[in-house]
């Protein structure tokens, strides 16, 4: 009798992923997962992505962290951009909210971008369709060190005045 415990711990323990595997998820593995069961295709996220996401952290001196990427190659069926951002919108929960959405006049080209507050970050959410590659991928960045960042790759233009304006 003193065993008997352990049947109801076992059924929960059991439980529990299929619980989680039937309701498909949300978030990133979500997306991944709608797009994958949705277009019958297959996508490959990089291995030792939590290293990977480590070292993107420390080497950006904490402007990048929390990087999520799945990339799904040989794709070839035909989508839908309204079904696409619906099913991103409907994964990815609250709070997200969609700042770029380009479709090309045949819709093999398409790229979905969304945003999330999250404190003094901001997380990004990207689905990128370029003809037979779609890439998946969420990060965490800090949107004052990325500024910096950007700020470095600005054009210089010599003839400009101190506004950046062209002087002739």
């Amino acid at each position: 009798m003193r065993r008997f415990w352990v049947v109801p711990v076992v059924f929960v323990a059991l439980l529990i992923p299929v619980a989680v595997l039937a309701g498909g998820g949300s978030g990133f593995d979500g997306v991944v997962s709608s797009i994958e069961s949705r277009y019958h295709v297959r996508a490959t996220r990089i291995p030792f992505m939590g290293l990977v996401s480590m070292v993107a952290q420390r080497a950006s001196h904490e402007g990048v962290s929390d990087v999520h990427v799945a990339e799904i190659e040989n794709f070839s069926a035909p989508v839908d951009g309204d079904e696409l951002n619906r099913m991103v919108e409907e994964k990815l929960g609250a709070g997200w909210e969609r700042m770029i959405r380009e479709t090309s006049r045949k819709g093999k080209e398409q790229t979905l971008i969304f945003v999330h507050p999250e404190g003094e970050r901001m997380g990004m959410f990207v689905v990128d369709l370029d003809g037979s590659e779609m890439d998946v991928v969420q990060v965490s960045v800090d949107p004052r060190h990325l500024n910096d960042q950007i700020g470095n790759y600005e054009h210089h233009n010599p003839h400009a005045d101190g506004d950046g304006n062209d002087a002739n």
